[in-house]
């Protein structure tokens, strides 16, 4: 573990030994998880099971949600083929709606974001079994810090005195991988080394940045390789300054409770679904997705909850 993690400076004994004992493995009382695979099990009392009529489903939030629901039109249809229901897009504003969605039941497929993941599977029940990965199986972003040419902010150092805009507090590359880098690298702390601003997305980081709202922001490189595509921003318009190694992407997934034979139809439809053509492989074509793969959580959000242990990140699921 520790290799793989020497990149971000917090493989420190007090985090190895906060994973190893199950560092963000506390899922909520309201939830199971007797095989230890640290997402909620499918509860035993079978009159709690939820086979929804019209089922909800939910991408991250981004800058135009409405927007992503023609991007996921071709998916939805085949979701509602093998499943026998329909099935509707809801475009949510910001991650702790999409989080409420879930705990309140209204919410039943997602994709949640690398950071607010871990989240979603403590507190809300979610759990995930799908990411998106090139055609060889490749997967994952990397954390990048932008600026804009002529800012004066070429290196980290420069940050100093300056505002870097964060998106929002769940986020992994929005907020929590990169205070974790600054300061184990850096020495950087927030608004003591340099200033902070919360944007509320990666889209909204990006524009402010090309129109020097901010000095500077911390993204997911996938979000500004999909904007470049689609011309939303040009690439004289920001400068990098550091960039990662990668992490994984959005999860997908379900809730806990959904009656298990939906929950497998709901699975086979993500590893069926033939991009070629769809809107959701030209969507994704600049960051070379083109397929779901399955995932384990416990797995490939190791590194993740390695950095919520190395921040002393808690989730309040109260």
């Amino acid at each position: 573990m520790c290799k793989s993690l020497a990149y971000l400076g917090v493989c420190s004994l007090v985090a190895t030994m906060a994973l190893e004992k199950g560092y963000g493995a506390e899922i909520s009382p309201r939830y199971q998880d007797v095989d230890s695979d640290l997402v909620a099990d499918v509860p035993l009392d079978q009159t709690q099971w939820r086979d929804p009529r019209i089922l909800i489903f939910a991408y991250t939030p981004v800058e135009d949600p409405a927007m992503y629901s023609k991007v996921w039109d071709e998916f939805i249809s085949h979701l509602e083929a093998l499943t026998g229901k329909e099935v509707r897009f809801f475009p949510v504003q910001s991650n702790a709606a999409q989080l409420e969605a879930m705990r309140a039941g209204r919410l039943h497929i997602a994709g949640f974001n690398t950071g607010s993941t871990p989240i979603a599977v403590n507190c809300v029940g979610f759990v995930p079994f799908a990411m998106m990965a090139e055609k060889n199986g490749n997967y994952g972003y990397q954390m990048e810090i932008i600026s804009y040419p002529g800012s004066g902010i070429n290196t980290i150092e420069d940050l100093e005195g300056r505002t870097l805009a964060f998106t929002s507090p769940t986020s992994n590359s929005g907020f929590k991988a990169p205070s974790a880098l600054l300061s184990a690298q850096f020495g950087f702390t927030a608004n003591e080394d340099y200033k902070t601003s919360y944007s509320g997305s990666h889209d909204n980081s990006i524009l402010g940045v090309v129109n020097k709202d901010y000095d500077a922001a911390a993204i997911a490189n996938e979000v500004l390789f999909r904007m470049l595509a689609r011309d939303v921003v040009q690439a004289q318009q920001y400068t990098s300054i550091y960039q990662s190694e990668s992490f994984p992407t959005t999860g997908y997934g379900v809730a806990h409770n959904l009656k298990p034979e939906l929950a497998a139809k709901i699975k086979e439809a993500f590893f069926s679904f033939n991009w070629e053509g769809t809107a959701l492989q030209k969507e994704f074509a600049d960051a070379g997705m083109e397929q779901f793969i399955p995932i384990s959580y416990q797995e490939h959000w190791a590194v993740v909850r390695t950095i919520d242990a190395a921040t002393n990140t808690i989730y309040n699921c109260d």
